[in-house]
C-alpha cells in the first residue's frame, strides 16, 4: 500500500500546480490506510482505485518535462518507504523524475523462493504457512493497482514485472549470488533500462562495497552490456561524507539532463520531418 503511495507521491510532486497538494493527499491516504488494513479485501481493492483517482485530480504544470531516473538500493528495502527520502528529494531538486522499485515485487521474490521456503518449512511450519499467504495477498492486489495505473491519464510506471529478465540476471550475477537481494535488485536494474530509463542511482551499501552480492563489478557489467547506462552509486551511509554524495547524484544529473534534451531534439526533428510529409502529401493531392 505504502509502495503505490510513494509512486503517485513522487510521480506527482515535481510537476503539481500548487505545492504541497500531493504530500496532503498522500498523508491522508496514509491515515485511512491503517484503518484499511482490518477492513475486507474487497474494501481495501477498492481504495486502490480511489487512490490513482485522487491524485489524476491533481493538477500538473504543462510542459514540464524531467529526466526519469530510477533508484535501487538496499537501504529501500530495510526501510521502504521512506529510507529513500534524501535521495528521492535530492533528485528532484536537482530537476529528476524519480522512478522507484517495487517493494512487493521483492517480498514475493523471496517468499516464493524455494530455498528460502524449505529451509522455513524444516524450522518453522507457521512462518511458511504465513509467507504463503503473504504471496496470495501481494498477487491479489498487485493486479489492482497494475489495472488501477492502467487507466492514468498521466502515464505512471507500473508496478515492476521482472520475472521475464531471469535470463538477463544469469549473465550478470555469478552462480552463487543469483538468489534473493542481488538477484531483484539487478533485474530491477536492468528494468529501468528497458523501460527505457537508463540514469539509474544505486544506494548503498549494496552498490559500494566490492565484497557485496551486487557490488561494482555487476554496475561494470550492467554498463558494458548497455552502454547508455548512466548508474551512480551513492554511499548514504551516516558517516558518508554529504558533499560526496551530493557531488555524484550531481554528477549523474548533468548526464541525465544532457541525455533529455538530446531525445527532445529527435523529437522536435522527427515531428518537423512528419509535417514535411504531410505537406508534401497534400501539396500532390491539390495538383
Amino acid at each position: 500500500y505504502g509502495d503505490l503511495l510513494q509512486k503517485m507521491l513522487y510521480k506527482n510532486r515535481p510537476y503539481e500546480m500548487k505545492k504541497g497538494e500531493t504530500q496532503k493527499l498522500f498523508n491522508t491516504w496514509m491515515e485511512r490506510c491503517k484503518k484499511l488494513v482490518s477492513a475486507s479485501n474487497k474494501e481495501f481493492s477498492k481504495s486502490i482505485y480511489q487512490i490513482v483517482d485522487e491524485f489524476e485530480k491533481i493538477q500538473w504544470k504543462k510542459n514540464c518535462e524531467r529526466p526519469k531516473v530510477g533508484i535501487v538500493g538496499e537501504i529501500l528495502i530495510k526501510y521502504h518507504p521512506f529510507g529513500n527520502n534524501d535521495v528521492a528529494n535530492l533528485l528532484e531538486k536537482e530537476g529528476a523524475e524519480v522512478v522507484l522499485p517495487d517493494f512487493l515485487g521483492f517480498i514475493k521474490f523471496i517468499a516464493s523462493n524455494k530455498v528460502i521456503t524449505n529451509q522455513m518449512m524444516k524450522n518453522d511450519n507457521k512462518k511458511a504457512m504465513l509467507f504463503k499467504a503473504a504471496i496470495k495477498l501481494i498477487e491479489i492486489f498487485e493486479k489492482d493497482t497494475r489495472k488501477a495505473l492502467a487507466k492514468s491519464k498521466k502515464g505512471y510506471l507500473p508496478t515492476c514485472d521482472i520475472w521475464h529478465l531471469a535470463d538477463n540476471v544469469k549473465s550478470v550475477l555469478s552462480t552463487g549470488n543469483q538468489t534473493g537481494e542481488g538477484w531483484f535488485l539487478t533485474a530491477e536494474m536492468l528494468e529501468y533500462i528497458e523501460e527505457g530509463i537508463p540514469n539509474i542511482v544505486c544506494v548503498q551499501p549494496f552498490a559500494c562495497l566490492p565484497n557485496h552480492v551486487v557490488g561494482k563489478g555487476v554496475i561494470k557489467t550492467i554498463r558494458d552490456m548497455y552502454p547508455d547506462a548512466n548508474i551512480v552509486h551513492v554511499d548514504y551511509d551516516t558517516g558518508a561524507s554529504e558533499a560526496n554524495q551530493t557531488n555524484r547524484i550531481k554528477l549523474l544529473m548533468t548526464v541525465a539532463k544532457d541525455n533529455l534534451k538530446m531525445k527532445q531534439k529527435e523529437r522536435r526533428t522527427a515531428e518537423k520531418e512528419n509535417e514535411k510529409t504531410v505537406i508534401t502529401k497534400k501539396d500532390k493531392i491539390n495538383k
